[in-house]
């Protein structure tokens, strides 16, 4: 078995092949003077199981995967396990309005033409798994962020909302601490207000998880709530740091701000490489029994 990683994942596909105990696969991506991508394995993958690393964010990444794909394809791999650690157009997962696209279910399509199984991490909704015909690997990257805050002495872990309660129990559970959320009430595209909720955070170290920072809104509302109830300090984790438009500047009220290596970063201080090992160890064992 080898790993090959695509351009956006280089971090965490050395980290995944160290933690499998597998090789790195040679691979060259390279742009054509107009912009077209250009990728060559090589290594010498024919008859090999691979399992190929790549985020597909922004939209030249998915391209990028969807060739990668091909390539070992065409050298005559014998199966393909493509993992996306962040998986872009994910939150487009419905028709809101008539007349859309459903992003994540086309996306989803592609992916899946040339995949034996997919390997997601902390997607926004479960319904996109739906979309694919081929077995998922669903992994969650909440036991490493729970390590990460337990050596950070974190004494309470906060989700930001209902729907992120799940995620800051497990990670919770990981650190022995407390657990709880705040009430959001969306606004629009960038804004939300955090309904009052009396908390006993009083002198404390306190972590707000979630699974996606974009524009920093939702967190920084919540970190200026927490430090008006009396926290000691207020650090943001997410799992994917997408920290778009003037997202640091929001979140400068936060004492600190780390995300996960789904999406590279200065802030990706926290590997989820161990989670995909564990999780897709378990699933090759299961199918190769």
């Amino acid at each position: 078995m080898f790993i090959v990683g695509g351009s956006a994942s280089k971090a965490l596909s050395a980290a995944l092949a160290a933690e499998m105990g597998i090789k790195l696969a040679q691979i060259e991506i390279r742009r054509f003077p107009d912009g077209d991508a250009y990728v060559r394995i090589l290594d010498d993958l024919k008859g090999e199981d691979v399992v190929l690393v790549q985020t597909t964010h922004p939209d030249e990444k998915l391209v990028e995967l969807l060739l990668i794909q091909d390539a070992l394809r065409e050298m005559g791999v014998r199966r393909i396990i493509t993992v996306v650690p962040y998986y872009g157009y994910a939150r487009q997962d419905r028709p809101f309005q008539k007349g859309e696209a459903v992003s994540a279910r086309a996306v989803a399509r592609m992916i899946e033409m040339q995949s034996d199984a997919v390997v997601l991490v902390d997607v926004h909704s479960k319904l996109l798994i739906d979309y694919f015909s081929v077995p998922v690997i669903h992994v969650s990257s909440m036991y490493e962020i729970g390590n990460f805050l337990k050596r950070e002495g974190i004494e309470m872990v906060i989700a930001p909302d209902k729907g992120a309660v799940e995620r800051a129990k497990t990670a919770a559970e990981v650190v022995g601490c407390q657990w709880d959320h705040l009430e959001k009430i969306r606004i629009d595209g960038s804004n939300v207000r955090i309904a009052p909720k009396n908390l006993d955070v009083s002198g404390m170290k306190v972590a707000i998880v979630d699974d996606i920072i974009s524009t920093g809104g939702t967190i920084a509302t919540a970190a200026e709530q927490l430090k008006s109830q009396g926290a000691a300090s207020v650090i943001a984790v997410c799992t994917h740091g997408l920290f778009s438009a003037n997202a640091m500047e929001r979140l400068r009220v936060c004492n600190a701000v780390y995300s996960c290596d789904t999406l590279e970063s200065k802030r990706s201080a926290i590997s989820v490489a161990p989670a995909i090992s564990r999780d897709l160890t378990a699933f090759l064992s299961d199918v190769s029994e």
